[in-house]
């Protein structure tokens, strides 16, 4: 019995090429009291294998996280499938504004203690005592009211290349950052300011407007289904759109434009630009924006250093990504001294 992925991305790629077929970038998730994650996490990646499903899917005792990629001619199966899970009935899942068949390359199924990592170790703390949601149209109103404090629950390198207009963007590294920085500089709000709260999808959202009615916070409300589901609303429905920019997504994609606007600048010689890349140098790894110019004077790198680095052979390169010390400085996203027009 299979119940993990066998395949290399590469591999992957290839046969979807191959076998032609359009494919949909899709996410959801449900908080829920789960009491055996580690069943339901080997059911769905039986099932959705069969299916030809790819993504990255988080399952806990909390409930469940997904992203993933799956044939547009198997949508309906893979919704009979999640109807038939008593929590997952009736699901809004949340479509890619725009779609790539290569969004995912590998299905991943994970235990994870928490669906999204907030740090917290509160036992009174309920998950699903959540605020209003609020679909488009209501959260441009609010949005305009002068008694609303609108926030960005996202990461500083979501926000800095779109948002909406006016929203609160804390300059943070991680959904947990965010949680006690944001009480501390809204305190003073708790009874008589509108806390709004939006995220890609919902899922952080939600979350956080349960951790703030818990500290007190009387007028909790986030956007429903996140910026993906407020832009299918504003093109479905014509509702006047007030994000600008791009939607940053954790798959190949990076992001999604939402409006022609540019918000953010290369980080390496500032001109406008908002296209996010990693460096080409794996020890480095790092997520920055980049324009065209910089990426062919520096060969996708973010550095001199890591543009001599990817100059040695690939045992060389290997060597120096030994070590603990080493192996920290990967993944970092946009915090780095060599980046001189960093946000």
């Amino acid at each position: 019995m299979q119940l993990y992925n066998k395949l290399s991305a590469k591999e992957r790629a290839e046969l979807i090429d191959k076998a032609g077929k359009e494919r949909l970038t899709i996410s959801f998730y449900q908080y829920y009291k789960i009491e055996n994650p580690q069943l339901l996490r080997d059911k769905l990646f039986l099932e959705w294998n069969e299916l030809d499903v790819l993504g990255r899917i988080y399952v806990s005792y909390e409930g469940i996280n997904a992203q993933l990629s799956v044939p547009s001619e198997n949508l309906y199966a893979l919704k009979d499938q999640l109807d038939a899970i008593s929590f997952l009935k009736d699901i809004r899942l949340n479509i890619a504004v725009e779609q790539d068949n290569k969004s995912f390359l590998k299905l991943k199924v994970k235990v994870r203690n928490k669906i999204v990592a907030d740090g917290l170790n509160d036992e009174t703390f309920d998950v699903t005592n959540k605020g209003v949601h609020l679909n488009a149209k209501e959260f441009n109103e609010m949005l305009t009211n002068p008694d609303t404090v609108c926030v960005d629950m996202r990461n500083h390198y979501e926000s800095e290349i779109g948002h909406f207009d006016g929203a609160v963007t804390p300059d943070v590294d991680t959904f947990r950052d965010s949680l006690d920085l944001i009480e501390e500089d809204l305190k003073e709000y708790k009874d008589d300011k509108n806390l709004l709260m939006y995220c890609t999808g919902g899922i952080r959202c939600e979350k956080a407007s349960a951790y703030y009615k818990h500290k007190g916070f009387k007028n909790v409300f986030q956007l429903e289904g996140g910026i993906i589901e407020y832009t299918r609303q504003v093109n479905s429905e014509g509702i006047e759109n007030k994000f600008i920019g791009k939607n940053f997504v954790f798959d190949h994609r990076r992001a999604e434009k939402i409006t022609d606007d540019v918000v953010a600048n290369c980080h390496q010689c500032g001109k406008p630009c908002d296209n996010h890349t990693n460096c080409a140098n794996e020890a480095c790894h790092l997520l920055f924006i980049q324009c065209d110019d910089c990426a062919e004077k520096t060969e996708n790198t973010c550095s001199t250093d890591c543009q001599e680095i990817i100059q040695l052979s690939f045992e060389e390169q290997k060597e120096l990504r030994k070590g603990k010390g080493n192996s920290n400085k990967i993944f970092k996203k946009g915090r780095s001294e060599v980046l001189k027009f960093k946000k």
